[in-house]
């Protein structure tokens, strides 16, 4: 969710959720990045004015190093891109699908709106102009132990 925080926020984000973790604990943050070389846009766009107006795609990096100056210890990082390419791209064919029943809840212009936005974006993600990432952080505890299992494979193990 970091897009909706914005560059500049990022270390008040990171440090209002270390706050707020247990010693050992863990987050999970979910977000859409741009790409390090692309440069932000003065000018407002078609996202910044109809989807998102107060969103900001930062790069990766600089997320990981907003969590890591507030001490998260980052565990994992995993790009989702190809997913969310193909699951905007559902999406948008089930609106399609539903176009009518879309209507009974917004005007035509919203509905539009959405269709256009998903549309684009999955295009993005295809391309690479966009990411998603999923970030694993803990907090771990005063002795430095961060009580994550040691593999991948363990996180995902069915539990007792």
């Amino acid at each position: 969710m970091f897009e909706h925080v914005g560059a500049p926020e990022l270390s008040t984000y990171f440090t209002q959720a270390w706050r707020l973790l247990r010693p050992g604990g863990a987050m999970l943050n979910h977000g859409i990045a741009r790409r390090a070389n692309d440069q932000p846009t003065e000018r407002r766009g078609f996202v910044d004015t109809y989807v998102f107006p107060d969103g900001e795609l930062a790069p990766i990096h600089v997320a990981l190093g907003a969590a890591e100056k507030a001490g998260f210890e980052v565990r994992d990082v995993e790009s989702l891109r190809e997913h969310y390419a193909l699951t905007l791209r559902h999406w948008v064919r089930r609106l399609e699908s539903r176009h009518e029943e879309a209507l009974r809840c917004v005007d035509e212009a919203t509905y539009r709106v959405w269709r256009l936005f998903m549309s684009g974006s999955a295009q993005g993600f295809t391309t690479g102009r966009l990411n998603v990432y999923q970030t694993l952080l803990v907090k771990p505890d005063g002795q430095g132990h961060s009580s994550l299992p040691l593999t991948r494979g363990d996180w995902y193990a069915p539990l007792g």
